[in-house]
């Protein structure tokens, strides 16, 4: 192909589900038009952080700790293991200490015959293009574990049990997860995560914060996939902002870490609206009801945002404190 047709692939006609064509090409471009499918392997592996991240467990958690506090052979300084002393060795003893490392490694690779890798190779055929796709757009292009959207992490397909444990490859024993998920979730692990997405569509007919998501959409002044802003309807200052998951959910405790997350995010992209446009606002409380005891009467979970405003209160010391009356003011006790 000439430099237009390439030219012409790789800007208009290339589908990205992957970095796997890129990756290929620039071997190809590399190596002046040809390349093994172990140089192209090797290539598509430097890019895939899930592989790094493995390994980086596998440091931390086995040869490292051995090196370092059993066989005080190394050192660690936050992120980095020391070897000291390397500096006074000449670069032939360097060289010759290399060599007998590598001379350990080919002793144990010939005894071993390759077995060492069985447990990364096991279950390792590739899943057609076709299965993948039905089970990412079950997933609904999210992380069944985490909750991630594939826009933010790439997905991969998983195994709920493990072919090491038995597992078929059949649609019904996969799932969809980050390659971060992935790469942590072991293959001895056979949870399913596939009913994490049906949880965040739940709805209760008579709930009020389920019903105006939908029925009343003109209250709703941001939202995202898992979670949704309105304004309170009986504010105790003005703007006061509740954030509510979509999911009908009790109270904050129920909530997973990826409706966390999504209301987190709201709440910082509309104290940074609030704060911009209202010049008045000093400050914030944050706070929510859990449970009848502690005043909550909408049993749908709903953080507030109350802004803050200097004088809005003759003494604002102790702020949410005040839901008890006289334990505001706790420097008046000492």
């Amino acid at each position: 192909m000439n430099f237009s047709e390439l030219k012409k692939f790789i800007t208009q006609d290339m589908s990205m589900s992957h970095v796997y064509q890129p990756v290929m090409l620039i071997e190809l471009l590399n190596n002046q038009g040809k390349a093994s499918v172990t140089q192209i392997a090797q290539a598509i592996l430097n890019k895939d952080p899930s592989q790094i991240e493995y390994y980086s467990q596998i440091v931390k958690r086995m040869v490292g700790d051995v090196l370092t506090n059993k066989r005080k052979i190394t050192t660690k300084d936050k992120d980095h293991y020391l070897l000291e002393g390397v500096k006074s060795l000449s670069q032939q003893e360097i060289a010759e200490l290399i060599a007998l490392c590598e001379s350990k490694i080919n002793e144990y690779e010939l005894k071993r015959q390759g077995a060492q890798w069985e447990h990364r190779r096991r279950g390792r055929r590739p899943i057609s293009g076709t299965i993948r796709y039905e089970v990412l757009k079950r997933a609904k292009g999210r992380c069944e574990l985490c909750g991630i959207s594939n826009e933010e992490k790439n997905l991969e397909v998983d195994h709920i049990t493990p072919k090491s444990l038995g597992g078929k490859d059949d649609i019904a024993n996969y799932q969809a997860l980050c390659y971060t998920c992935n790469a942590q979730k072991n293959n001895k692990d056979d949870t399913d995560f596939r009913n994490t997405n049906a949880q965040y569509e739940h709805r209760e007919k008579d709930c009020l914060f389920c019903q105006i998501q939908t029925d009343d959409r003109k209250r709703v002044v941001d939202e995202n996939t898992l979670a949704y802003a309105i304004r309170d309807g009986f504010e105790v200052t003005k703007h006061h902002t509740l954030f509510i998951p979509k999911r009908h959910a009790k109270d904050y405790f129920e909530l997973s870490q990826a409706e966390i997350n999504a209301i987190n995010q709201l709440i910082d992209s509309q104290k940074d609206f609030l704060d911009s446009s209202d010049a008045s606002i000093d400050g914030y409380n944050i706070g929510m009801n859990c449970g009848e005891t502690a005043g909550q009467t909408i049993f749908h979970c709903h953080i507030h945002l109350i802004p803050r405003r200097k004088g809005d209160v003759e003494n604002p010391r102790g702020g949410v404190r005040h839901v008890i009356a006289g334990k505001g003011h706790y420097e008046d006790k000492k």
